[in-house]
C-alpha cells in the first residue's frame, strides 16, 4: 500500500522533535516552504527493496473514498515539521538509510519539491516518488532525478470521477506515459474496495499494453479511512483473490497483490 502518515498532532514523535510550521509552497521558494506534514524515520515497504525514510507532503487535489491520510487533503494546512530539521535528521542517516521517499498527500503539488529531491540527492541518498500524477508537467520536472516512482492509477482515463469525484484521468494517463518514458524504475499500483466501479480486468490490461512491467493490486484497508469508509464485506475477500487471479495472467514481468 501506499505510505501511512503519522499523526499530525504536535504531541506526536515526529513533530515534536522538530521545528514549527512551514508555510505553504510559492513559485521561486526554497526546499524550505514544504509543507511537510511528518516523517517516518525507518520504513522498509515505501520503495520496494530499500530501507528508506518517508518524507509526507500536505495537500492533495483529489478526494478518494478510500484514503488512508484523508488528513494530508486540505491544502491550506500548514506544515508541522521543518523542512531544515528532516534534511538534519537525514544528514545522520546517511550510510544507513538507502534512500528517501517523497509522499503525500501528492507531492507534486510542492512547487519546491525538486529542490528538495536535490538537496536529499547531495546527501548520496537516492529518491523514490509516491505520486497519483495529478499533475504531470510538476512530475516532468523531476521525474529525471528520482530512482523509483510509485505510481496509483486509479481507473481507465474516463473512470475518474467513479474513484476521486472530479475529472483527473487524463493527467494520470499523461504521468504514466512520462514516468514509462523516464529513467525511473517505475510500479503502477491500483487500490480497490467493495464498493469499486473499477473493471480491473480491462485496466490491467490496459497498462499492460501502455507498457507497465511492475503492477500491484491492493486491497483498501479500513485503518486511517473516513469513518464510514467500508474495505470489506460478504464475500469480499473471495472475490478480491478472483480478481487477483485474473490479472496474474495478464502478463506484466512482475505482479503483487496487497492484501490490505
Amino acid at each position: 500500500m501506499t505510505a501511512t502518515a503519522p499523526a499530525r498532532a504536535g504531541g506526536s514523535a515526529v513533530a515534536g522533535a522538530m521545528g514549527g510550521p512551514t508555510a505553504p509552497a510559492r513559485p521561486g521558494g526554497s526546499a524550505a516552504d514544504l509543507q511537510v506534514a511528518g516523517l517516518t524515520r525507518m520504513s522498509g515497504c515505501d520503495w520496494p527493496g530499500r530501507l528508506v525514510a518517508t518524507v509526507f507532503l500536505q495537500g492533495c487535489p483529489w478526494n478518494c473514498e478510500y484514503c488512508h491520510n484523508p488528513d494530508l487533503i486540505p491544502t491550506r494546512t500548514p506544515g508541522v515539521v521543518a523542512w531544515a530539521d528532516v534534511l538534519g535528521f537525514l544528514a545522520t542517516r546517511v550510510g544507513l538509510l538507502d534512500g528517501v521517499v517523497f509522499s503525500g498527500g501528492e507531492p507534486t503539488r510542492q512547487l519546491t519539491l525538486g529542490r528538495a529531491i536535490e538537496e536529499v540527492g547531495d546527501l548520496g541518498l537516492g529518491v523514490g516518488l509516491h505520486t497519483a500524477g495529478a499533475y504531470p508537467s510538476r512530475l516532468a520536472a523531476v521525474a529525471e532525478s528520482v530512482e523509483w516512482i510509485g505510481l496509483d492509477i486509479k481507473a481507465e482515463p474516463d473512470g475518474y470521477a467513479d474513484v476521486i469525484r472530479t475529472g483527473g484521468g487524463a493527467a494520470a494517463w499523461r504521468s504514466l506515459d512520462l514516468a514509462l518514458a523516464s529513467p525511473a524504475d517505475v510500479e503502477v499500483r491500483t487500490t480497490i474496495h467493495p464498493g469499486s466501479a473499477v473493471d480491473v480486468l480491462a485496466l490491467a490490461r490496459r497498462l499492460h499494453a501502455a507498457g507497465v512491467r511492475h503492477y500491484a493490486l491492493q486491497r483498501a484497508r479500513a485503518e486511517g479511512a473516513r469513518d464510514g469508509f467500508t474495505a470489506d464485506g460478504v464475500g469480499w475477500a473471495e472475490r478480491f483473490d478472483r480478481l487477483a487471479t485474473a490479472v496474474a495472467e495478464v502478463g506484466f514481468e512482475r505482479f503483487e497483490v496487497r492484501a490490505g
